[in-house]
C-alpha cells in the first residue's frame, strides 16, 4: 500500500545532537583532538578578553567553526553561520544545542584582530604540531620545502599606477572596463587599490601574471606533515628567503636534509644551507649547485622522491582547504588563513594515519 507524502510536524524531538551523529563518523575522534588543543590554549583565550563586561561567544566555538570552512570547502563566513543554522552535524561539532540561536557573520569579522590573528593561528599550529610530535609522526632529519602562490583578493584591474597618472576606465559602473593593453606595469610602479601589499607575479615564462602572495611549507619526509609554514610577498628570491628562515626556525638537527625543487638550486642558497648544517637535497638544474658528492649517496634519491609530497598539501590546502585564492586583503589575514589552513591539513593528515578519515566525508 502505497503512503501518502504528507509532512506531519513534531511538537518535540525525543533524540539529542549526541544521538543523531553516527558512533563511526570520523568528526567525532576529531572533535576530542580539537577539544584537547583547545584546553591547552585556555590562558592564551584568556589573556585575549577582559574579566568585565558582556560575555563574549566562546572563542573555542569560534575555532571549531573555522575548522568546519576550512574542512567542507564553505567559501564564506556569511555562508558558514548559515550551515551550522540547519546542519545537526556542524552544530553538534561547534558544540551547540538544537534551539540555540546562531551568531552573525560579522562576528568573525569583529574578531579577527584578536581571536583570528597572525600570533593565535601560529599557537593553534603549533599545538596540532605538539600531537604528531608526541606520537612519533615527526621527522627530525628528512625534510622537503616548497612554496606556492595564494591569488590576492584584488583584480588586477585595480592594479594601476601609483602616481595616479593612468588612464581612466572607459565607462563608469561597479565593473568598468579598464584598458591596459600595451602599458608596461610593474610592482615599482604600480599597485593595487584594493590590496596594497599584493604583488604582481607569474611563476614562469609561460604563465599569466596575477596578483598574489606565496605561502611556504616546511614538510617533514616520514608522514608529509607540515612542520613550519609562513607567507610572503610574491617575488623572485622570496621562495629561497622563507625556506632558510623556516630552515633555521625548525630543523635542529645537524646533517638533516632539506628537499627542494630546481628553483632552490642556487649557488648562494645551497651554501647558507651548508652554513647551518643542513644538507640540501635539491632537484638539479642544467648548471647544478651540487654535485656527485651530494647525488652520490642514496639518500639524495630518497629525498628527490619523497618531495613531491609537498604537492598533496598545497593540493589539499586549494581544493579542501579554500587557499586558492585568499578570502582576506594584506599579507598579516593572508599570513593567519595559511597558517590555519596548514594546521586543519595536518589534523587530516593525522586522521587518516590513525584510520579515523573517510574520504567522503572529510577531505
Amino acid at each position: 500500500m502505497r503512503k501518502t507524502d504528507v509532512t506531519q510536524h513534531s511538537l518535540y524531538s525525543y533524540r539529542t545532537l549526541e544521538e543523531r551523529i553516527p558512533d563511526a563518523h570520523p568528526l567525532r575522534k576529531l572533535r576530542v583532538l580539537v577539544d584537547g588543543i583547545l584546553a591547552n590554549m585556555n590562558d592564551d583565550f584568556q589573556a585575549l578578553y577582559s574579566r568585565r563586561g558582556r560575555p563574549s561567544i566562546a572563542p573555542e566555538r569560534l575555532l571549531r567553526a573555522s575548522l568546519i570552512q576550512t574542512l567542507f570547502s564553505i567559501r564564506s563566513e556569511r555562508q558558514l553561520v548559515q550551515h551550522i543554522e540547519y546542519n545537526l552535524l556542524y552544530r553538534w561539532f561547534v558544540g551547540m544545542n538544537l534551539d540555540e540561536p546562531v551568531w552573525n557573520h560579522s562576528t568573525f569579522s569583529a574578531n579577527r584582530e584578536r581571536l583570528f590573528s597572525e600570533a593565535m593561528t601560529q599557537r593553534f599550529f603549533a599545538q596540532v604540531l605538539r600531537i604528531a610530535e608526541w606520537q612519533s609522526l615527526i621527522s627530525d632529519e628528512h625534510f622537503t620545502v616548497d612554496g606556492t602562490m595564494i591569488e590576492a583578493w584584488a583584480s588586477v584591474k585595480s592594479f594601476t599606477k601609483k602616481d595616479g597618472s593612468g588612464p581612466p576606465p572607459s565607462n563608469e559602473g561597479r565593473n568598468a572596463t579598464v584598458d591596459f593593453k600595451g602599458e608596461k606595469r610593474s610592482n615599482e610602479t604600480h599597485q593595487s587599490t584594493t590590496d596594497p601589499e599584493a604583488r604582481l607575479y607569474k611563476k614562469g615564462d609561460g604563465d599569466k601574471s596575477r596578483l598574489c602572495y606565496l605561502g611556504h611549507a616546511l614538510m617533514e619526509n616520514r608522514n608529509g606533515l607540515v612542520v613550519d609554514a609562513t607567507t610572503t610577498l610574491a617575488s623572485g628570491t622570496a621562495e629561497r628567503d622563507a625556506a632558510l628562515i623556516m630552515a633555521k626556525r625548525s630543523i635542529q638537527k645537524a646533517g638533516a636534509t632539506l628537499g627542494a625543487d630546481k628553483g632552490y638550486d642556487a649557488a648562494e642558497f645551497v651554501k647558507q644551507l651548508r652554513e647551518e648544517g643542513v644538507t640540501p637535497h635539491v632537484a638539479q638544474k642544467k648548471h647544478s649547485a651540487i654535485d656527485g658528492r651530494t647525488t652520490r649517496h642514496a639518500g639524495y634519491t630518497v629525498s628527490i622522491k619523497k618531495r613531491k609530497l609537498v604537492e598533496e598539501i598545497f593540493g589539499w590546502s586549494k581544493t579542501i582547504g579554500g587557499l586558492r585564492k585568499a578570502r582576506f586583503v594584506g599579507l598579516a589575514k593572508v599570513r593567519a588563513q595559511t597558517t590555519f589552513t596548514f594546521a586543519a591539513y595536518n589534523l587530516t593528515r593525522m586522521a587518516t594515519i590513525f584510520g579515523w578519515r573517510l574520504s567522503t566525508v572529510v577531505g
